[in-house]
């Protein structure tokens, strides 16, 4: 049944309602499979606009009634993890940079073991400090090629894909060459080539803020990469511990007479002990390339448009392995009025179609040069994100060098500043010591930092937990001179770490926010976060040279706190630079894109 028609009261009657009409009326009728009449009609129309005005009634007394619209409340919906736009290609970002701390993490966890084997006749410090080079060696090389590598992902003929690529190659060789090296000399030689090969952190940046055009999703978008930090500290450092040497830590498979072993066990782990963690992170890494490869879409606004055999090839695989193919009802025309219907009889209306298809790239645009970078706020930001980078790379790398340094002998101990000594802990206890710091932080990153930081702001969240990382630079050294009793010396050593821990959860994401959004102009953005990561890399490779020679030094003369005492003092440093900055607005997503509306019309 249907509704009846307006009365000459201007009442109207509800749209949208199919009725069956056997009238013979001047109004347009669709015809229909089943010899009935429906009446279809958009939504909404003027229902009174085609009656003709009754007797006693003129055209200026008849007034159209329009039927009353819902007002739309636009309610913005609260961010959360599950809406965060392009999942899959931040799904496999994050596989990329996971690969890059896992290696890293794992190799820390026996660096001090495996430099010690090369020489044995080397003392602590010298250790110590071959540790630092080699942490210094692979961010001092980004230092010399970031920049280079930043412009190379802005360029058009180039883009941020095959620069990732090119990263991941180098780094898993790097890899492969350190885990085999029998000298101090050739491991510094394969992490030198990691690092003059790979600049994907800055890179990875890039196309987060490209992929991620709203502002109100950068605080979990960018967490993905310093929450990645976190997940390779918990797995590599144990994978790390336990696979080295793994002829000594599993001798029933991989020892003589073992499973794999055979009778004299496995020649190869026996002569490069600590090539199978190296074996594994480079699996690992040519996993995220091969990702990359057939999974990654282009960001860059002018290189994207080029062919990607990669990516039409993994489109082509993923099509493959589909099982049930995509279903579509036929559609049937209407021979009178050309009127699309379903199957089921149901008339179907196409979506309009667009005036004009963009199918062709933007127009090319002048590149703006480094002097853009040189203004107050972006100087100050970076300065900001230089003495970040260096104290908590220092913290690093000095970590790892101070937790399986032996403790000092009874009685050296002279005042309140004088002692020395580390913790005096295993390979495997070092890799659970270092796991303890994602295990910390990565709950803190899911969970309180987006909220934390969308009350407070980035800068504000900046300010306000940088105060911790001081306190526990202040307070590390300290933990040499408890009496060795597991459980008095690990709560404390959690409680310090937990210090660093917060205060680095919340800082890191707050950094590459206020970089990104000093960029206002979207033809440099490669080229200032490689500036960013160059700088960055500059800061963890002094961190890590200064921090162990530091280190080398404070247990020669009795006083290793002093190396932790001056890191707290750079780390405040950097807080009194925080009150000298603001936040950017960014780059303006919905600018260029007007432009070319404009151009085409």
């Amino acid at each position: 049944m249907g509704s009846s028609p307006p009365d000459h009261s201007g009442q109207s009657r509800p749209d949208n309602t199919d009725i069956v009409n056997d009238s013979d009326d001047d109004t347009e009728t669709t015809p229909l499979h089943d010899n009935r009449i429906r009446r279809v009609s958009p939504t909404p129309i003027l229902t009174d606009c085609h009656r003709f005005p009754s007797v006693g009634e003129t055209e200026r007394d008849h007034v159209p009634v329009t039927e009353p619209e819902e007002e739309e409340v636009a309610e913005e919906k609260p961010v959360t993890w599950s809406s965060l736009p392009k999942k899959g290609q931040l799904a496999i970002l994050t596989l990329a940079r996971l690969s890059e701390p896992l290696t890293q993490t794992s190799l820390q966890a026996y660096m001090f073991y495996q430099l010690k084997s090369f020489d044995r006749s080397l003392p602590d410090s010298t250790i110590s400090a071959q540790a630092g080079i080699l942490q210094g060696s692979f961010t001092a090389a980004q230092f010399l090629t970031a920049v280079w590598w930043g412009r190379l992902a802005d360029a058009d003929w180039m883009g941020r894909k095959k620069v990732l690529m090119i990263g991941l190659f180098g780094t898993c060789v790097s890899a492969l060459g350190f885990g085999f090296s029998r000298s101090f000399v050739t491991a510094a030689l394969f992490r030198t080539l990691g690092g003059l090969l790979n600049s994907n952190q800055g890179v990875m940046r890039t196309m987060i803020s490209e992929i991620i055009a709203e502002k109100k999703y950068q605080s979990r978008a960018f967490l993905l990469l310093p929450m990645c930090f976190n997940i390779g500290v918990i797995i590599g450092p144990v994978l790390g511990g336990s696979l080295a040497e793994p002829v000594k830590n599993f001798p029933g498979l991989f020892g003589p007479g073992s499973v794999l072993g055979g009778k004299n066990g496995v020649w190869w782990m026996e002569h490069w002990p600590y090539a199978l963690p190296n074996l594994l992170s480079a699996c690992f890494i040519f996993m995220s390339f091969l990702a990359i490869f057939f999974g990654l879409d282009e960001s860059h606004e002018f290189a994207r448009h080029r062919r990607d055999w990669g990516r039409e090839l993994g489109k082509r695989i993923a099509r493959a392995f589909r099982r049930h193919p995509p279903h579509y009802d036929p559609l049937t025309r209407s021979e009178q009025d050309g009127t699309l219907y379903l199957d089921n009889n149901t008339p179907w209306s196409a979506p309009p179609s667009p005036v004009s298809t963009r199918s062709r790239p933007p127009r090319p645009r002048k590149r703006a040069g480094l002097r853009q970078i040189c203004t107050r706020n972006v100087l100050l930001t970076l300065l900001a994100h230089f003495l970040l980078a260096f104290h908590t790379s220092a913290f690093n790398a000095m970590t790892f060098v101070f937790l399986p340094t032996p403790r000092a002998p009874e009685g050296t101990r002279n005042g309140f500043f004088h002692f020395s000594g580390g913790l005096g802990l295993p390979s495997s206890r070092v890799g659970l010591a270092t796991a303890i710091i994602g295990f910390i932080g990565l709950p803190l990153q899911i969970f309180l930092y987006p909220i934390i930081q969308g009350k407070l702001g980035t800068l504000t969240s900046f300010r306000a937990f940088l105060p911790l990382s001081p306190a526990a630079y202040l307070l590390m050294p300290f933990l040499v001179v408890l009496p060795n009793i597991p459980y008095l010396v690990w709560p404390c050593f959690t409680f310090v770490v937990s210090l660093q821990v917060i205060s680095r959860t919340f800082v890191l994401p707050a950094a590459i926010i206020l970089v990104n959004n000093c960029v206002t102009d979207s033809t440099i953005l490669g080229t200032v976060h490689g500036v960013a990561q160059s700088i960055s890399s500059a800061a963890r490779t002094l961190g890590p040279l200064l921090g162990g020679w530091g280190l080398g030094l404070g247990l020669m003369h009795n006083m290793v706190g002093a190396v932790w005492w001056a890191l707290a003092i750079e780390s405040l440093l950097g807080y009194v630079v925080l009150w000298f900055i603001y936040e950017g607005k960014g780059i303006d997503k919905s600018k260029p894109d007007a432009e070319e509306e404009e151009s085409e019309q």
